[in-house]
């Protein structure tokens, strides 16, 4: 099998020195890309010299996805700075979304472009529902965080139909300790912000157990930034994001111990192993990051 290169691919698409400058990517989800590389090069039921290609393909939808969700949607003035990385989030997160038909369709991988096309049309429906809860206020912490990980899922679950019997219920078991693993870590990274943020798993623990003082003033949008860190210590949510990982490693590892530990595993492994490092950095929870600021 040849190594493992996607991220170093995906540069050519996603390093542009105008969106480095003025916005913000998502992270790269390295871990859900390496897992179906792995899976389609020695676990496909039709092997095909285009493993690589698809992993890309499937990691430039996934961007494009994220890119979108990234977006600003308050209403009002933007600062000039403001404007220009709203503009080139969405510019970047259309341009993400579209390369996968090109680069697809150059190489005739025609039942490709139709299981991510409707795979996309899935999570967008999975999307409007969560969100139609969100603005309901009708989530709770662990109910958000389900669902964001089965979004995070939807387009890699799509490549379930190309692999061998004998290994679509680990693929499935494997992708959601993955997903749960690199979700996580987003919502530590969104949590750290200034401001409480309707779309991060911190708000939605802090809503579930905090005062009613508290909770009515998440509720009505009246937490200043200071207020927010406060918060966030108050009701433990890097310790309680913390705790979710560890849990995530430890489906994953308690996955992998069960299966036989030939090449395609021991690579899985290593899969893991960012995370395990994220969990063995001082510091690396929410509110200890807080803390020390």
């Amino acid at each position: 099998m040849k190594p493992y290169r996607i991220p170093q691919l995906a540069k050519k698409y996603v390093d542009y020195d105008m969106i480095q400058t003025h916005t913000e990517l998502p992270p790269y989800p390295d871990a859900r890309v390496h897992l179906l590389y792995i899976f389609l090069n020695q676990g496909s039921r039709k092997p095909s010299v285009h493993t690589e290609l698809l992993a890309l393909v499937t990691s430039l939808v996934q961007m494009g996805i994220d890119t979108h969700e990234t977006i600003d949607t308050i209403q009002g003035k933007q600062n000039e700075g403001e404007m220009r990385s709203r503009q080139l989030k969405v510019l970047a997160g259309d341009y993400f979304s579209s390369r996968f038909y090109q680069l697809l369709s150059q190489k005739g991988q025609i039942e490709a472009v139709s299981t991510l096309s409707a795979a996309i049309c899935d999570v967008n429906i999975l999307k409007m529902n969560l969100y139609g809860k969100m603005k309901s206020l009708l989530l709770s912490a662990e109910e958000y965080l389900r669902q964001r990980v089965q979004l995070n899922m939807q387009l890699f679950l799509s490549f379930t139909p190309f692999l061998d019997d004998s290994l679509k219920e680990l693929w499935k078991s494997l992708l959601r300790g993955f997903s749960e693993c690199e979700t996580v870590v987003r919502e530590m990274q969104l949590s750290s912000g200034s401001e409480p943020f309707l779309y991060s798993y911190s708000f939605w623990h802090i809503l579930d157990v905090a005062s009613d003082e508290d909770k009515l003033a998440l509720k009505e949008n009246r937490v200043e930034p200071k207020d927010w860190k406060k918060m966030l210590l108050k009701y433990k949510a890097g310790e309680h994001l913390a705790d979710k990982l560890q849990q995530a490693v430890n489906s994953v590892q308690s996955i992998l111990k069960m299966v036989k530990g030939d090449g395609m595993f021991r690579e899985i492994g290593q899969v893991l192993d960012p995370f395990l490092r994220q969990l063995n950095t001082p510091g690396s929870a929410v509110g200890e990051g807080l803390a020390r600021g």
